[in-house]
């Protein structure tokens, strides 16, 4: 594994220039994921104590591997352009920020166009660019986000309802990041014409809550918080076995009336409750309560391996609920090599989830390490034409932050 600055070829992203100045998870995990798949990522980062990321034990070296670290202040007048000349090659330009906080310094669009026509920028924020001025100007994080866009309103039990972790709304914003980025350099690459997105992050939320919500806009139904079940059907949620848990989706005709000969209620299909072809056991249905209180009492009486193999047979989707020590453990994440080890920067092993999804005629891989604050400033300038006598004046003016050691 290289510790260098030379990135190797390789990946569906191989030669796209991705530069990011964020911290944290929603805008830099996009950035991560393209640099998995080959792409050649700057992380921008502060000149006093980096990202904050940093302060985590483990994670930073899953989320900032395969990325260069250029440690600079680009709202100074002469750290804007040592960024301004960065952006002139890049593709791909993400910042997170409250609201339109580039706009407000300077660094507007029109600006970066100006030095690059085709870029494609990504505005990432918890409320958006634009909006309720006393909304936009807001701190946001997972959480915020997930309260301001119904998500957290659907999530929990009836009388309590809970933040789906761990940072769901942060990874859906990341991956919306992505996506929409990814979606704009292809139309960027055929006209020449850059893009700005604004990725506002509670809008993600709501278009990943919208399954029920739908319901509610248009019909005015709402649904109880589900907890451990789901809120509409029989057998479909989090069931106790007798030494664990199991995920249990019963859905389709000939599942249903397999259960219900598992579990004694055979003679409810084919009646006028149930009648064969019966391929939902709605909630609202006449035998509901009973036919959830028979499942539950037969989970109890069978180990959820048993119960795993015997409904899976039945075509019946149910799995255990695999807990951190088994999972590295299991024969198929084994056979998928699901996990990995590389080394961080120091040469300690770290392990972590290898690189997903996986690409059959151009894989990712990890080239480097998470680098140290700033170790690549100086190789970063050096490329865009930077004397060692302006780096080090730079450096000591605190635009820019050299690595302590390399």
């Amino acid at each position: 594994m290289s510790k260098g600055n030379k990135i190797p070829a390789f990946g569906n992203l191989q030669g796209l220039k991705v530069v990011y100045a964020a911290v944290e998870i929603a805008a830099p995990e996009s950035a991560q994921l393209m640099a998995e798949w080959g792409a050649d990522v700057t992380w921008i980062e502060n000149t006093f104590n980096g990202d904050s990321m940093r302060d985590t034990a483990y994670v930073k070296e899953l989320e900032r591997r395969n990325q260069r670290s250029l440690s600079l202040n680009i709202f100074k007048e002469e750290g804007k352009e040592v960024f301004l000349k960065l952006i002139e090659t890049a593709d791909i330009f993400i910042e997170s920020s409250k609201g339109p906080v580039y706009e407000k310094r300077g660094l507007t669009d029109e600006l970066l166009w100006e030095h690059n026509k085709s870029l494609v920028i990504v505005h990432v924020s918890g409320y958006g660019q634009y909006g309720v001025q006393e909304r936009i100007n807001r701190a946001a994080y997972d959480q915020t986000a997930q309260a301001f866009s119904g998500y957290l309103c659907q999530n929990g039990a009836e009388e309590q309802p809970m933040i789906a972790a761990p940072y769901t709304g942060d990874y859906m914003s990341a991956l919306m990041v992505a996506s929409s980025s990814l979606a704009a350099l292809y139309k960027a690459q055929k006209t020449g014409v850059g893009e700005s997105i604004d990725v506002a992050m509670y809008e993600v939320m709501l278009r990943m809550g919208a399954y029920y919500m739908m319901d509610y806009l248009n019909a005015g139904i709402t649904y109880p918080r589900a907890g451990a079940r789901q809120q509409n059907l029989c057998g479909i949620g989090v069931y106790k076995c007798k030494d664990g848990f199991l995920s249990l989706c019963l859905y389709g005709a000939p599942q249903n009336k397999a259960i219900l000969e598992k579990i004694g209620l055979g003679y409810l299909w084919g009646t006028d409750e149930y009648p064969e072809g019966t391929t939902a056991l709605w909630l609202n249905s006449p035998k509901a309560d009973l036919i959830q209180q028979k499942i539950e009492e037969y989970l109890l009486t069978k180990s959820v391996d048993e119960v795993e193999e015997d409904f899976s047979n039945c075509k019946i989707a149910a799995n255990k609920m695999l807990t951190f020590e088994e999972l590295p453990k299991h024969p198929h994440f084994l056979a998928r090599e699901a996990f990995i080890e590389w080394e961080t920067i120091e040469g300690k092993k770290v392990k972590g989830p290898n690189i997903f999804p996986k690409f059959k005629n151009n894989p990712g891989q990890i080239w480097r390490p998470m680098p140290t604050l700033g170790m690549d400033t100086e190789d970063i300038l050096s490329d865009l034409g930077y004397s060692s006598e302006r780096i080090q004046e730079l450096s000591d003016k605190g635009i820019i932050k050299k690595a302590e050691s390399k």
